[in-house]
């Protein structure tokens, strides 16, 4: 059976594995990102997983999700964040296809999860949906007629830097943020609490912690209302590492989405969280792949 290897590139780790023409993975490693290094470093590795490989594997292409804004087209990265030096201008596709001699399609992370989840995951068998991975930064993908859409310049569901209240979606809504309120409220070392705490405490009903997720969901409720009045996707897919709080968030982004949607819209979009948790970059590149290649064989 035909073989693809996956790497789904992320700001601390790179996770990577092989999966089979039906994808299914096969096997699954990973790998510190070591982002600090720059995007050179980052080539590197990746080529260095593909020569693993293809030591003990026929490779019929490579799959790439990873950080940063993606040119689709040429495979690779037109904008970074500095949390990656040097990242911007670095030619996967290129340097996959002549290296190998296999085909390389790449794709931006968030929407390798977004179309992971449309494909076989919590938006499945919709014909429209917004997914939204909620930790550092507040990253978007919109899936249609179970297509990414990419807009005209591959820049569409950067949702994180939209404008809110004096700042942006991703400054108010990320996850990240929790601590350092949670922190400044007690008066306490910021390295004292982190996401897994504060649900924990918040569960046994710290006042403080309460009221930081409360904050928070209320951000994602108007933030994701706010994209909900342009897209009307039938579908909000929420991943990201904090929502595996689903049973304690759920109920509260359901809330915090209602108080800004009007009724005729919130009655008909669902709120879901997402199923492939930290297998779906990789998943969802293998997806994206296999899409591109089969466009690419259509007849002109």
């Amino acid at each position: 059976m035909k073989r693809y290897v996956s790497i789904d590139i992320g700001g601390t780790a790179i996770k990577y594995g092989v999966f089979n023409g039906d994808g299914e993975m096969v096997c699954r490693s990973e790998m510190r990102t070591e982002s600090y290094k720059g995007g050179m470093s980052i080539l590197t590795k990746a080529v260095g997983i593909v020569e693993q490989y293809r030591q003990t594997e026929s490779l019929e292409g490579i799959c790439i999700s990873t950080a940063g804004m993606v040119d689709t087209q040429k495979g690779e990265i037109f904008h970074s964040a500095p949390l990656i030096p040097g990242y911007t201008g670095t030619k996967f596709k290129e340097t996959m296809e002549r290296r190998f001699m296999i085909p390389c399609e790449v794709e931006n992370d968030v929407n390798c999860a977004g179309l992971a989840e449309s494909v076989s995951g919590a938006s499945k068998g919709s014909s429209s949906s917004l997914m939204l991975t909620v930790g550092t930064g507040i990253g978007g993908c919109v899936i249609i007629d179970g297509k990414v859409f990419h807009g005209f310049s591959n820049s569409a569901g950067e949702v994180g830097y939209m404008h809110m209240a004096g700042s942006d979606f991703q400054t108010l809504g990320a996850a990240s943020i929790l601590s350092g309120k949670v922190a400044e409220w007690k008066n306490e070392p910021t390295e004292k609490w982190n996401g897994y705490r504060i649900f924990k405490e918040a569960k046994k009903g710290d006042a403080l912690c309460i009221r930081a997720i409360d904050e928070m969901t209320d951000v994602l409720g108007r933030g994701i209302a706010n994209i909900c009045y342009v897209l009307n996707p039938e579908v909000v897919v929420l991943g990201g590492g904090i929502m595996a709080q689903e049973d304690y968030l759920k109920g509260r982004v359901e809330k915090a989405v209602e108080k800004y949607l009007i009724p005729g819209i919130a009655d008909h979009t669902r709120i879901v969280f997402a199923r492939h948790k930290n297998d779906a970059g990789m998943l969802g590149a293998f997806y994206h792949f296999m899409q591109r290649q089969s466009l690419r064989q259509e007849p002109s």
